[in-house]
């Protein structure tokens, strides 16, 4: 508890020292200005401290100033969902970590939260209610889909027309969510050749990170979860593997390297996609 506890006062994902060219207003600084923003985009631990899943963090803010939606982070009053906390047995650290952040949802006035991690948006969406923190909750990419079916956002296929994609399906936005069409139909406007692996939608396989597994080691057996997966994702030839979650991102990463294909697969996730078409 007191690690997560010091932790809040760091994730402060301050994205504006990650690149001059970023406009990204806390919601301190749109409350003194008297304005509330369209959406409060909660970036999350690992989109805050893993330089990886930082990219992630910053390719969806290029979107949304690109788009010119009026959005706004928390900076350094965002702590922790709990999720991890809740997955590995703690409630009463899990409780704790959600009540803070209610707190100052609820002092913000927020009605609608963005999120590029499907642990936090599981998190918030469906456990925070009980709490008494009742929000709009989406993900990135059913936010993307959105500004995509408003004309808000236009999307070309760019760099990765005709390249092969294959998807893997995040357990807390498929099977938890039933969010499986949103990131396929971005992936299908990029001109891409989309390939489902043998295990996918309702069926998909986790990564290997679930149940707090992304923070220790695996118990003892056959093959660790994240090789099996990135062989499924390997067998459909693609050129990129398609994620929607930075710890999916991080373990068929680690996927691809153990079978040394780093260098023929890359491993982005949607944003990054999108990003990426638009030269953005």
């Amino acid at each position: 508890m007191e690690h997560l506890g010091n932790s809040i006062e760091f994730i402060s994902l301050n994205i504006k020292n990650m690149s001059e060219n970023l406009i990204v207003p806390t919601m301190a600084e749109m409350m003194a200005k008297g304005e509330q923003p369209e959406v409060l985009f909660w970036v999350g631990c690992s989109g805050s401290f893993d330089d990886r899943a930082k990219k992630i963090t910053k390719a969806f803010v290029r979107i949304l100033n690109r788009a010119n939606v009026s959005f706004a982070v928390l900076g350094a009053e965002e702590s922790c969902t709990g999720d991890p906390a809740k997955r590995a047995g703690n409630e009463f650290a899990f409780q704790m970590q959600a009540m803070m952040n209610i707190q100052v949802f609820d002092a913000y006035e927020v009605k609608k939260i963005v999120t590029a991690c499907p642990h936090c948006f599981n998190t918030l969406k469906n456990e925070y209610p009980e709490l008494g923190g009742k929000y709009e909750v989406v993900h990135h990419t059913e936010f993307l889909k959105s500004l995509l079916d408003s004309g808000r956002l236009t999307i070309e296929g760019g760099q990765f027309k005709g390249k092969k994609i294959t998807f893997h399906d995040p357990c807390y936005l498929g099977r938890a969510n039933k969010i499986y069409e949103a990131p396929r139909d971005l992936i299908q406007k990029l001109d891409a050749e989309l390939v489902e692996m043998k295990r996918s939608k309702a069926n998909g396989l986790c990564c290997g990170a679930g149940g707090a597994q992304m923070f220790k080691e695996p118990e003892k057996g056959n093959k660790d979860i994240n090789m099996e997966r990135t062989e499924e994702a390997l067998q459909t030839k693609p050129d990129i593997i398609a994620a929607g979650c930075p710890f999916c991102n991080t373990m068929l990463t680690d996927g691809v390297k153990f079978n040394h294909k780093e260098g023929e697969v890359q491993v982005l996730d949607v944003a990054e996609l999108i990003a990426n078409a638009q030269d953005l």
